[in-house]
């Protein structure tokens, strides 16, 4: 496995062997997400962000990986966004998945949540979410309303 290659994807971070999250990959770092073992992508951007790929899902299925799309609005994510990625995950257990969204400021947020909800120590997934960004109003409005 070559993570030094994945660290080159935009915001890549590392959460544990089986979890690795990022911004928007090129085109060519499927090929290394592939090679390093994932086994499936989940795509939280939506289709039209400037950086989206307009044959991602093509891209990630010919390198024999599953791909799953979760649209999130950037401006809204909901309770239902949340839960869909809490199922994909969940319905994912024995393979290794690569989250990735435009920037991985939603993917960050979400895999905080998804990870404080199995247990993990909170100081740690906050180190993690910070690694990337500090959430604006309408992500921590978000953030609370899920812990809460």
């Amino acid at each position: 496995m070559n993570e030094n290659k994945l660290a080159n994807i935009y915001n890549f971070l590392q959460i544990d062997d089986a979890i690795a999250t990022s911004g928007q990959p090129k085109a060519e770092e499927f090929e290394e997400i592939k090679n390093s073992g994932y086994q499936t992508v989940i795509n939280l951007a939506l289709t039209n962000s400037s950086n989206a790929l307009d044959n991602e899902p093509e891209i990630v299925k010919s390198r024999g990986m599953e791909y799953i799309h979760i649209p999130v609005i950037w401006e809204k994510p909901t309770l239902k966004d949340f839960q869909t990625f809490v199922k994909v995950m969940d319905d994912n257990p024995e393979r290794k998945l690569f989250v990735h969204c435009a920037a991985n400021k939603r993917v960050s947020v979400f895999i905080y949540l998804y990870r404080l909800q199995k247990g993990v120590d909170r100081a740690l997934a906050q180190k993690d979410l910070e690694a990337i960004w500090k959430p604006n109003q309408v992500w921590q409005n978000f953030i609370d309303c899920i812990i809460n």
